[in-house]
């Protein structure tokens, strides 16, 4: 199993730190700055093995080559955008696997937010780490996707175990659970979790990882085939990337 630890980098971002469950591999995923994820290497005693990348976003790469000067770590990201990922060694594509220190990643593509996004799936540790597609309560921007194309990721996305814990790469769970009060305000569950957001937020905690099963419930960016909420969308079910289209539309503009 892996064991999983949050470095805040920037404003609002999360470097996840990885150790193997055979102690040996060290990762970091989506490192936007070194000087953090030196600080938590240096505070545990390890040595960076890998770098695992989501995509090409400078707030994503900004520390790959800082960290693979001093540590000589492995790059491993998106074989579809491997040209803008700054150090690359591996590059992968939808449905390959990468074995770090015998902990198996599948890789997924999921394009939409940009077009060589992918995420990576440890089933063995039930983690997902999905940089800027999948948020709690949200989803990413689409700077170079389409709506089919980001709701083709969303529901590929879905359909991993409701068990799995989601590693996204940014503190936006309050203001998404703002925006998804809003256009599922029936929803109970949702309003409880917003209320349980604030709670969090209002002490200084963090709402991230999130249960993929919750989210199943709860965001309405995996929920755009669900007939109530496509309806106060003005849309059908039947035409569920229509639905998210408008939903992350609506997104774009909310205050």
């Amino acid at each position: 199993m892996l064991a999983v630890e949050r470095i805040p980098c920037l404003q609002d971002n999360y470097v996840w730190l990885l150790r193997s469950g055979a102690g040996n591999g060290i990762a970091v995923v989506d490192p936007a700055e070194a000087g953090p994820v030196e600080a938590a290497l240096a505070r545990h005693g390890l040595r960076l093995t890998h770098i695992f990348n989501t995509h090409h976003h400078g707030d994503h790469v900004g520390a790959n080559l800082a960290l693979k000067a001093k540590y000589g770590t492995a790059i491993v990201g998106p074989r579809a955008d491997q040209a803008r990922i700054p150090g690359i060694d591996v590059a992968l594509a939808d449905g390959e696997t990468y074995t770090f220190d015998g902990e198996v990643a599948t890789v997924l593509d999921v394009p939409g937010h940009t077009r060589g996004h992918i995420a990576f799936w440890f089933a063995g540790s039930a983690a997902l780490f999905c940089g800027d597609t999948l948020f709690a309560l949200g989803c990413g921007r689409m700077f170079e996707g389409t709506a089919p194309q980001m709701w083709r990721s969303l529901a590929k996305i879905r359909a991993l175990p409701d068990a799995t814990q989601v590693y996204c790469a940014h503190e936006y769970t309050q203001s998404n659970a703002k925006f998804a009060v809003s256009v599922d305000p029936d929803n109970t569950e949702l309003r409880t979790r917003a209320a349980t957001i604030d709670r969090q937020r209002a002490a200084g905690e963090a709402t991230v990882p999130s249960l993929l099963g919750l989210e199943k419930r709860t965001n309405p960016f995996l929920r755009a085939d669900d007939a109530g909420l496509a309806h106060r969308m003005g849309l059908s079910e039947t035409q569920p990337a229509a639905v998210f289209g408008a939903l992350r539309a609506a997104k774009d503009v909310f205050r």
